[in-house]
């Protein structure tokens, strides 16, 4: 099992970017209130069937050919489920795919988030044909960073341009600090 949240939303948007995606979105959404952390990654890549669908939390079954098992899903679904959550995917062929997975904020057996903004960075430097919608939020604050905006304002200045990337990583780096304040993801 992957000991980050953040590894679990790496993996799921890899597939989503395999799948075609032109435009991933990620919802990290933190809620004291209700004891929840809900992780949301949405993409309109090429979907699954629903006979896909179904036998994705089977770890014996994969459409990679380069292996013969896929445990990334299935550890992901147990990790959401142990803490008291759920977890969801809901796919159409065609249309995409999204994936929810709940956690209990407070279980014990809740993995740290991890580190979301270098998972989120690396996202969006080493996928630049693919736009992502990033919304970090913790009980009322929020902010969001959709690459598209940022691409109309570089006017085709790469994202792996070092200054360009520095500047992604701060970004990244001060919002989620902003809206944590003192929050422990």
């Amino acid at each position: 099992m992957m000991p980050e949240i953040s590894l679990n939303i790496l993996d799921v948007t890899e597939n989503s970017t395999r799948a075609g995606a032109n435009l991933v979105s990620i919802l990290i959404q933190a809620n004291h209130s209700q004891d929840t952390l809900t992780v949301r990654i949405e993409d309109d890549g090429c979907g699954m069937t629903p006979e896909q669908v179904n036998q994705v939390t089977d770890p014996f079954f994969t459409t990679r050919t380069t292996r013969k098992v896929g445990l990334g899903i299935p550890f992901y679904k147990y990790a959401a489920e142990s803490t008291g959550g759920s977890f969801s995917i809901d796919s159409k062929v065609g249309e995409g795919t999204r994936v929810t997975a709940v956690f209990g904020l407070s279980h014990i057996d809740r993995m740290p988030l991890g580190d979301i903004t270098s998972t989120i960075h690396t996202l969006i430097v080493y996928h630049p044909e693919t736009d992502f919608v990033y919304t970090y939020q913790v009980d009322e604050r929020q902010f969001i960073l959709d690459t598209r905006e940022l691409k109309e304002i570089l006017e085709g200045v790469p994202f792996s341009e070092p200054e360009v990337s520095q500047y992604i990583m701060e970004y990244l780096t001060e919002n989620k600090s902003e809206v944590d304040q003192d929050a422990v993801l």
